[in-house]
């Protein structure tokens, strides 16, 4: 079975953006730029006054003038003021030639003949330029409203809007079919005859497409029947970029959808080493060179639910434009607000609800309650999915994994970042202050052409996690994962994407340090590091030396790039293991040196004092 986090890695892997459309600006709501936008003309297009006032010559200074003109918002300018003139002028309206300064009316006082203002008294001197905007002051020509690659959001249309720009360009959205499967379903809504439920899945998964700003088809309800099931599959790809089918992909003898997609496309995985959805799968299917991408869910709503944000909205962020460091979700840490019993044999998905907690400043979880995948009543008022490893429980007070479902607390998640380490009680005598255990984060890549085609498994990505399970002094946590074939642009493009976007304290790939043509990952990485570090490669040999002559056939890489270390290995999780095995002691001084932070040097190993 596959973990979650690599099986986003393998989604992403195969999602790319649609081509490029032009869209009228304000229809751009929530659509991704694909180029980035940019002024056409200055903001303010004239001096503007920045107050209700005068528009005065400074030099004049304080003393009694006569008002020759009134110029309000949205009034042409026109007239000029000499030395010695004043004109009465509003907010936002344009200063006239000759003046260089406004006095706001507070510092006045008017001179009136017959109630009509005459002359005024400037009571206070200003300085040339006060209170006035000046042409583009705010917005030049050619300065970049939206970037590429990021949203639209209400703030842009304004933007968008204030200095003219009609069109811009950007990705076309992904068209999502939804299918639900199964003979004992009936239409939403509808009366239920014995034996039959009614299909919720489509309802669900189609409001929560659109809420994701991504084009829908409602493809219906299809009985369990192998022909009727191709047929509609079949029609779907020629209509939709990604599918959705919910259902079928058990091990019953009613459930043929993976049979179906094993037969007109490529299965990447499916079984998932999660609870909820454990068989989730998913394909890839070219209809007439275009790669579809397929998402056969559970049919239990709550596996769909949690499968559908966990590895469906990932692969549409990605189609739809965004960058890779903004597909995957934002974690959080939270403190539960009561214990929660774990499951023994598999990580869960826990739905909870997150609140902000002013008195702690803290992010605090509670249960949604029963969390059988059939009980959807879980997913109400759901914000956060609670990543939760296996055993036995969890006690009130603990931080745990959060990832939002949402963006309400996307602000706080640096501040809940990285996680407290759970509570300990420390000796009714000791008056020792407990160690503060480091947290830093890691990225995790897997070079193979084999795994990146769906040919093979990947092994050596739960190695690499594995070994950082249990590095001591540090507590390491993989926040990315990918998968990419042996091409030198692949591998930089996640690498530089996860040093300067993400900033991860450490990267290690596996695969491609080897002799055959393919292997050319010490060339990529080292093309793009600052900083070579040879004694990670000397111990990782001689290490592996140790074991076997044919260590000296491998090419490892380590070295710094911005405050990121990286490190190369070779792609057999054997020797996966017996390379970080060198270096695992020393790696978490390296780390804390990279990160350029004072700490504590391990006592026991005077060596890595040395640096």
């Amino acid at each position: 079975m596959m973990r979650v986090d690599e099986a986003v890695g393998v989604v992403l892997s195969h999602s790319e953006t649609l081509g490029v459309e032009e869209v009228n600006a304000g229809e751009a709501l929530g659509r991704v730029l694909a180029e980035r936008a940019l002024s056409t003309e200055p903001l303010p297009p004239f001096r503007a006054s920045m107050m209700d006032g005068y528009a005065v010559v400074a030099a004049d200074g304080v003393g009694k003038y006569p008002v020759i003109n009134r110029i309000a918002a949205g009034d042409a300018p026109t007239g000029a003021i000499r030395a010695g003139q004043v004109a009465y002028i509003t907010t936002g309206s344009p200063v006239p030639d000759g003046a260089d300064a406004v006095v706001k009316i507070e510092d006045t006082d008017g001179v009136y003949s017959h109630n009509s203002e005459v002359a005024v008294k400037i009571l206070k001197a200003v300085k040339p330029g006060q209170s006035i905007r000046d042409i583009g002051s705010d917005i030049t020509p050619g300065e970049v409203l939206i970037d590429a690659h990021e949203e639209v959001t209400s703030a842009e249309i304004g933007l968008l809007a204030m200095t003219g720009v009609t069109t811009v360009k950007t990705f076309r959205q992904p068209v999502v079919g939804v299918l639900s499967t199964g003979t004992e379903l009936v239409a939403p809504f509808a009366p239920t005859p014995p034996g039959k439920i009614r299909d919720s899945n489509r309802p669900m998964l189609l409001s929560l497409l659109a809420s994701w700003k991504v084009k829908t088809l409602d493809l219906g309800i299809c009985g369990d029947q192998k022909d009727a099931l191709e047929n509609t599959l079949r029609q779907a790809f020629e209509k939709v970029d990604v599918l959705i089918t919910s259902g079928g992909v058990s091990m019953g003898d009613h459930d043929l959808i993976k049979p179906l997609l094993e037969q007109i496309g490529t299965v990447h995985f499916g079984r998932l080493f999660m609870k909820p959805g454990k068989p989730t799968t998913f394909a890839t299917v070219l209809v007439d060179g275009k790669k579809k991408l397929v998402f056969a869910l559970p049919g239990n709503p709550v596996s769909s639910f949690t499968t559908c944000h966990l590895l469906v909205r990932p692969a549409l962020k990605k189609m739809q434009g965004y960058p890779d460091s903004k597909c995957r979700h934002t974690q959080v840490y939270a403190t539960l607000s009561h214990s929660v019993r774990l499951d023994p044999e598999r990580p869960e998905f826990h739905r909870a609800t997150v609140v902000w907690d002013a008195k702690t400043h803290k992010l605090v979880a509670t249960s949604t309650g029963r969390q059988v995948s059939s009980r959807l009543l879980s997913c109400r008022h759901a914000n956060v999915l609670l990543s939760l490893p296996t055993g036995t429980d969890i006690r009130e007070g603990d931080a745990v994994p959060a990832l939002l479902l949402d963006d309400t607390f996307e602000a706080v998640a640096h501040a809940t970042s990285p996680a407290p380490a759970p509570r300990k009680e420390a000796p009714a005598a000791s008056t020792q202050t407990p160690a503060v255990v480091k947290t830093f984060r890691a990225g995790i890549l897997t070079i193979s052409d084999r795994v990146s085609r769906g040919d093979a498994t990947d092994l050596s990505g739960p190695a690499m996690a594995d070994v950082l399970a249990h590095v001591k002094r540090v507590k390491i946590d993989v926040i990315r994962s990918a998968v990419v074939p042996d091409e030198v642009d692949a591998i930089q493009k996640v690498v530089t994407e996860w040093t300067d976007a993400d900033h991860v304290d450490l990267i290690l790939t596996s695969g491609g340090t080897g002799f055959s043509p393919r292997d050319v990952t010490p060339e990529a990485i080292k093309a793009i590091l600052h900083k070579e570090i040879p004694g990670f490669v000397i111990a990782m040999l001689e290490s592996s030396l140790k074991i076997t002559t044919k260590a000296m056939l491998s090419r490892p890489v380590a070295g710094i790039r911005a405050r990121t270390l990286i490190v190369t290995l070779p792609g057999k999780p054997k020797a996966v293991l017996e390379n970080l095995s060198a270096i695992e002691d020393v790696l978490p001084h390296a780390l804390h040196l990279v990160r350029d932070e004072p700490h504590e040097h391990h006592r026991a190993s005077p060596q890595l004092l040395y640096t």
